[in-house]
């Protein structure tokens, strides 16, 4: 695989933009599309589109024919980055809720645990009830089951050993062992989707969100009558998927 490589998908998508911006930042004074292009190995229309696309997000800038560094740059010592993803985060999500007409969430696994960090929602777009706290059922959501499937088969036998599995509904899944085989089995680049496991209003989708070190995931829900929008909401969430890993990842 060339420099230009990656793979395909949203993760192939991220690590082409990552190795874009390594090359930009080889040329002291800035570099053309073409010289982009040569050192990647990728046609430049590919290179303009992920440029334009770090551009919009403040990690390019383009002036007199060259790019180079943006000022997001600038913001990105332990003191400020932490302000600017979540900002970035936000500002993701309210996009994607207004495009989806549904609920978006955006998780991590942490320390042990399921932490629902961000809940972007509104009026049209109703977030599920949290009637049962979600750090405890992450075997009957999607959610849960995206940050699990990305985890070891010893953390996940941890989790369980501190959760115990329990019905929520009819449809919950509550024997271990078929949840573990169902985890093992999930590929990474496939959506998790969950029909009323969790609650008998809600059906979720959930897909995986990798940027550095992060046990992350990128979700949304919609109401029990609105279930067959869901494959076609997940779709929606892959392909979205890349530009918030890379507001994560750099």
């Amino acid at each position: 695989m060339g420099p230009g490589g990656g793979g395909a998908g949203p993760f192939g998508v991220l690590r082409r933009a990552l190795r874009l911006l390594e090359a930009v930042d080889r040329y002291a004074d800035g570099c053309t599309t073409a010289e982009l292009s040569r050192a990647l190995s990728m046609p430049e229309s590919a290179v303009r589109q992920f440029a334009e696309e770090l551009e919009t997000e403040g990690y390019l800038l383009h002036l007199d024919g060259v790019w180079t560094l943006g000022g997001a740059f600038t913001l990105l010592g332990a003191q400020h980055r932490e302000p600017l993803v979540r900002a970035r985060l936000h500002h993701r999500l309210e996009d994607l809720r207004d495009e989806l007409g549904a609920a978006v969430y955006f998780s991590r696994y942490q320390d042990g645990e399921l932490l629902v960090e961000a809940v972007c929602d509104g009026e049209d777009a109703p977030a599920v009830h949290e009637w049962v706290d979600f750090r405890a059922t992450a075997h009957a959501s999607a959610i849960g089951k995206c940050l699990l499937a990305q985890l070891d088969h010893a953390a996940r036998l941890d989790h369980f050993a501190r959760h115990p599995v329990a019905r929520l509904t009819a449809r919950t899944i509550t024997e271990t062992d078929r949840l573990l085989h169902r985890l093992d089995r999930q590929p990474s680049t496939v959506p998790v989707l969950d029909f009323q496991e969790y609650s008998m209003d809600a059906v979720c989708a959930a897909v995986p969100i990798v940027a550095g070190n992060t046990v992350g995931c990128l979700a949304t829900s919609l109401p029990a009558e609105q279930a067959h929008r869901l494959r076609e909401a997940a779709e929606l969430l892959t392909a979205r998927a890349t530009p918030l890993m890379l507001a994560m990842a750099v």
